[in-house]
Order: structure tokens, then sequence, then C-alpha cells
């Protein structure tokens, strides 16, 4: 049954359909598979930097090019492909990642796994402009912001399970044979998505909506701007939360980020139990926790409980943010135009990211690790102000309904 039919069947009083689940978490699958890509080498450094015959650095460099890469393919990939059938299009971004992680798994030479990497990066800044547009399509709107909530959870899966699987995995044997896993993983994603994941028919010439013209649609420039400022401020803080928790008097950073990636576990779950019903009060909720956690990390940054405490609600609020924000991105461009509108906010995410590491580090260099939460409270501020002011368009008080 299409996601239209399961629409007007609900307009008739019959009962709320079932998620396509085997669909959706193949796609969460894709989401989990993406981010470990992405961030594995990150902590395989000194086995990859041997092995390569390169520094510790220029092996960082291999996460940097990936996210660059990324960063420039969404949008023109985006557009270029935006015609052709979207199973396919999956299909090939899942071999893209298995050819590329297979070729960082054999090499022995740093250009051509630097190479293979950027070709990931390129995968991922094409999966990551599908993957909401096609879970909203997957189902009926009164059901959209819950399975959007499912795929985005590979995300939080993957930070709080897959990186430290993926390091323990290749300290027992080898990082060659991580990546060779991951390989193997996006084959078998292959499968599930030709068998689970249904296949749309990508737009018609006729109607294809310009991608300015998409990006300038009621409500997509304040969903933008929400997105910029959030990632601004989390990454401020997030980045450099070894040394705010050194500053802090709390040197076991370990826990603090453990704390983090489980508060981010149920923060996803209370967010897909309660995206579809209450959107609008739920990004606020979120947003002012935000907020209070920043102001209150200001104020009492030498108290190590406050910080823990902090962390986990911090974790909360940020943890279902993403879903909240994408189901409302979806909502104002309508799932038809959701994969043009989710490569701009691709590209908008991964800027937050690097303006908001950069910001940090410039902050922490001049004014000390006390600083961050004062640079990070008026970015999220700035992005809760936004949904307040977006109640007509972008976070309307009830949502619009196809």
């Amino acid at each position: 049954m299409s996601a239209s039919s399961m629409a007007g069947s609900l307009t008739k009083g019959t009962a709320m359909p079932a998620l396509p689940w085997p669909g959706l978490l193949a796609l969460s699958t894709a989401a989990f598979t993406a981010v470990l890509t992405e961030l594995l080498p990150a902590g395989l450094l000194p086995r990859m930097a041997g092995d390569l015959g390169v520094s510790e650095a220029r092996v960082g460099f291999l996460v940097t090019g990936y996210a660059l890469a990324s960063f420039l393919a969404a949008i023109p990939l985006t557009a270029l492909l935006r015609g052709l059938p979207r199973r396919p299009v999956l299909v090939g971004t899942l071999l893209g990642f298995a050819a590329a992680n297979a070729v960082v798994a054999l090499s022995s030479s740093y250009p051509l796994t630097f190479a293979a990497r950027l070709v990931a990066g390129c995968m991922g800044g094409t999966l990551w402009a599908m993957l909401v547009g096609y879970a909203a399509r997957m189902v009926p709107a009164e059901r959209r912001g819950r399975a959007i909530a499912v795929v985005l959870a590979g995300i939080t899966l993957a930070l709080s399970l897959g990186v430290p699987a993926g390091t323990a995995l290749a300290g027992a044997l080898g990082w060659r044979t991580a990546f060779g896993v991951l390989s193997g993983l996006a084959v078998l994603l292959v499968v599930a998505v030709r068998r689970w994941v249904p296949g749309f028919p990508g737009e018609a010439a006729g109607t294809r909506m310009p991608l300015a013209r998409v990006a300038v649609l009621p409500g997509i420039p304040a969903v933008l701007s929400v997105t910029l400022f959030l990632l601004l401020g989390h990454q401020v803080m997030y980045t450099y939360v070894a040394p705010f928790a050194a500053h802090a008097g709390f040197g076991r950073t370990g826990l603090v980020l453990l704390v983090f990636g489980a508060a981010t576990v149920a923060g996803i779950w209370v967010t897909g139990v309660l995206v579809d019903r209450r959107l609008r009060p739920t990004l606020l909720a979120a947003l002012s926790l935000c907020t209070a956690v920043m102001l209150t990390l200001g104020l009492y940054a030498g108290t190590p409980a406050v910080l823990l405490v902090c962390v986990a609600l911090w974790g909360v609020a940020f943890g279902g943010a993403p879903t909240l924000i994408q189901t409302a991105l979806v909502d104002a461009s309508g799932p038809a135009h959701g994969d043009v509108a989710t490569s701009l906010q691709t590209t908008v995410y991964n800027a937050g990211i690097a303006a908001g590491s950069l910001t940090g580090g410039v902050v922490l260099e001049n004014l000390g690790a006390g600083a961050l939460p004062w640079t990070a409270l008026p970015l999220v501020a700035l992005a809760l102000a936004t949904v307040t002011l977006g109640r007509r368009y972008a976070f309307p008080v009830a949502r619009r309904r196809p």
C-alpha cells in the first residue's frame, strides 16, 4: 500500500497502519554504516599510521577528507540524481561504501586510502540527502516523525556502540578487519534494501522544483537556521568536552562521553514517542533544556557533579533534536522535495560542525575552557528563538497534513 492510500484509509477512521519495520531498520543500518565509516579512523590512529607509514595527524585527515567530500557532494550529487528511481540510487550508494571500505582495508598506500575516503565521503553526502525523505515516503504523514526517528537512531547507535565496538574489533583482529567488516555490512544491506525497501520514482523533469526555489519555500530558511545555530553551539562544547571536563576537575572523559551517549539514546526514544503529536513543544523543550545546560555549565563549571548531570540532560535534549528538526524540514518541503531539502540541511549541518569546532578551538586557545559554555549559550538561544518565532511555517502549532 502506498503512503497516500494509507493516509486516505486513516481519514476513513481505520486503524493506524504498522510501521514498515524491516525497511526502516535497513535504512537505519545504512545510517549506522555511514557514521561508522566516517569516524572509525579516529579510534585507530596509531595502528593505521604505522601500517600506512604516515603520522597520526595524516591519518586524522582521513576523517577530515571524508567530511569535506560529504559537505561538497551533497547538493550537486542530489541535484544530479534526483530524477532517477530512488532504490537504485540507494543501492549504488551502498555499493560505493562497500568498495571504498574494501580499498581502505586492502591498501598500503596513503594516497590510495585517502582517495577511497573521498569516495566514501561523496557516498555519505548522497546517502544523508536520501534517508529522511525515503523514510517520509514509506509512511503516512501521521507516522512520519516516528519513521524518521527510527532511521536516525542508527546515528546514535553508531556513536554509542558502533565506534567503541569497531575499535575493539580492530584491537583484536586488526584495523583492516574492521574496515572489511564494514564493507561486508554494506553488501548485506544491498540485499536487505532490495528485499524490504520499496522503490520510488525520481522526480519527473517537468515537476522538479529548482534547488534555489526549494531553499526559499516557506519555513525552509528557518529550519536551516535552527540547524546551523544548534550545531554551532553543540560543537563548541562537544568537540572540547575533554579540556572542559578537566577544567571542571573531572578527568574521566570516557565516563562523560558514555553518559552523553547513553542519554542520547533516551532522547531518541522520547522523541519517537512525541514527535508526531507534539513536534513544536518537544523541540522547544529540547532547546530550552540545552540553553539551561549551557547556562548552568557556565555558572558552575568547577563542580564535577553538576557536570555529569548537565551532560546527561544535554544528551537527552540533543539526542532527539535532529529527528525533530528533520521532520519539520520534510513537513515544510513536502516529501516530494525532501531529498533536495535534506541535501541543503546536510551541507548546513557539516558547516555547523566545522565552524563550531573552529570557534571552540579559538575560544579555548585564547580564553580557556571556562569560556566554552558562554560561547555556546547565545548560539543555542538563537536556535530556541528561531523555533519560538517560526510558529506559522517552519514549526507550526498544528502540523500540516497532506
